[in-house]
């Protein structure tokens, strides 16, 4: 009889497991198995060798991490990559960015740019992303077809959009999309605000309400800007941070993004609430919004996540970046050489995510019983050779070119650089047909009566 203990599905075997729990724990020559989609084997390859796979890859050039986690974005304005650059953040948004969305933005719109946005984070070893953006219902169809995994924040917004008309229809469609994927495993639905001075108070304490009945988390644009701050505190009296929590909106299930504008005060906040930070260090530095202040978070035990935001401002979904990025700014800003170490850059952008997304449970490392969500790195190239700490060349020598194979739960959707379940010639494709309706859409806006 066949010990099924000795059965699985795939066998990864790799020349370096980064499994992020422990930390600053590299396994040499080991190996992981898959059963069912979860993580059900981790082992040295001496003792694997009595396991059966269906399934079996052998990488020794490769450094095994989990699965990297875009906390934050806008997956959809990758149609919109190099549209308005080198402006800073109110010109770029309400002078370039939403006109040109009022002009096409559609399910068509989001469909093409959802596509563009997951084939180029899959490429680069993202396996979970949050997406803040209108139609998320065509988003999570997208996720559904492509297999990736995803936390949709629908938008509530005061003002009226292709998608809602105002705060009441936002929620109600977000709730009834939530409604059909609350019992998804790979898709899951949250509240998104927009932002303190984009959403009323009432429409904030209505999501603060909602968020508690329902157990849900919460994300949402904060101190994005020090004038941010500084309009909002002379209209209202208060600075952002303070309206969420006399509201009740700052909690251990609250995403906080940006937060380039902090104070002490702020800070005691955050920890004392047990918010997470959604850092967007490449977004932040292009709009000249600010620094995160990642050290100070971290000394004060907040949980900080790494985001790419939306290729309209960064340009790029590349996780590999923001963890470089992430790490020299805040060495720049602290002036310490080991504020952000590479290792605290990779728990950013794995466990610090799924921590933030409330996935901890099932991603953000590699250990048996979560999800195999993995990513296979090749280390055996020029760029990232000689090699003595495989955790430092993930973070200061690679760019996301050298990812060669994802798996989500246990699915693999890049096969040696190649996408398995989504066409590349077609994303290119309708990506140049909408860059044409865009370039129109201007043209015939500028045009006289």
């Amino acid at each position: 009889m066949t010990d099924p203990n000795l059965e699985v599905d795939t066998l990864v075997h790799a020349g370096w497991i980064i499994p992020v729990i422990p930390r600053d724990t590299v396994l040499e020559d080991h190996v992981i198995g898959v059963t069912d989609g979860k993580i059900s084997h981790l082992l040295p390859a001496a003792e694997a060798r009595s396991l059966r796979a269906q399934d079996e890859f052998h990488l020794p050039d490769h450094a095994l991490i989990p699965g990297l986690i875009n906390a934050h974005g806008h997956a959809a304005m990758s149609l919109l990559r190099g549209y308005a650059d080198d402006l800073p953040l109110n010109a770029w948004l309400q002078e370039r960015i939403w006109p040109v969305e009022g002009r096409v933005m559609g399910e068509d719109f989001v469909r093409a740019g959802t596509e563009l946005a997951i084939a180029e984070m899959l490429k680069a070893g993202t396996t979970c992303f949050s997406d803040m953006y209108f139609f998320p219902n065509v988003v999570a169809q997208l996720c559904q077809q492509t297999g990736i995994r995803a936390q949709l924040t629908f938008p509530v917004i005061d003002f009226p959009t292709a998608w809602a008309s105002d705060g009441d229809d936002y929620i109600s469609k977000g709730l009834a999309l939530r409604d059909d994927y609350k019992h998804n495993n790979r898709v899951s639905v949250v509240f998104g605000p927009h932002a303190a001075y984009t959403v009323c108070e009432a429409n904030l304490q209505r999501v603060s309400t909602l968020a508690a009945e329902l157990d849900l988390p919460i994300q949402i644009h904060l101190h994005e800007t020090q004038d941010e701050v500084d309009n909002f505190v002379g209209e209202h009296g208060e600075r952002p941070l303070e309206r969420l929590t006399r509201l009740g909106l700052l909690g251990p299930k609250t995403q906080c993004v940006h937060m380039t504008a902090l104070s002490d005060e702020d800070i005691g906040h955050l920890a004392n609430t047990g918010a997470h930070v959604i850092h967007c260090p490449q977004s932040n530095m292009k709009l000249a919004s600010g620094v995160c202040p990642v050290d100070k978070l971290s000394q004060r035990g907040i949980n900080v996540a790494l985001g790419t935001d939306g290729a309209a401002s960064n340009n790029d979904l590349n996780l590999f970046g923001e963890m470089q990025a992430a790490a020299l700014l805040a060495k720049v800003h602290s002036q310490q050489a080991a504020s952000v170490t590479a290792m605290n850059a990779l728990e950013m952008a794995t466990l610090g995510g799924a921590r933030a997304l409330n996935m901890e449970a099932c991603i953000g490392s590699l250990e048996p019983g979560k999800e195999a969500d993995l990513t296979a790195v090749d280390l055996g190239r020029i760029e990232t050779q000689p090699l003595y700490d495989p955790i430092s060349q993930l973070v200061y020598a690679c760019n996301g070119s050298q990812v060669t194979d994802v798996w989500v739960a246990g699915e693999q959707l890049l096969a040696q650089g190649e996408l398995t379940g989504i066409s590349e010639q077609q994303v290119l494709s309708q990506t140049l047909s909408w860059r044409d309706k865009i370039i129109n859409s201007a043209s015939a806006d500028q045009s006289p009566a």
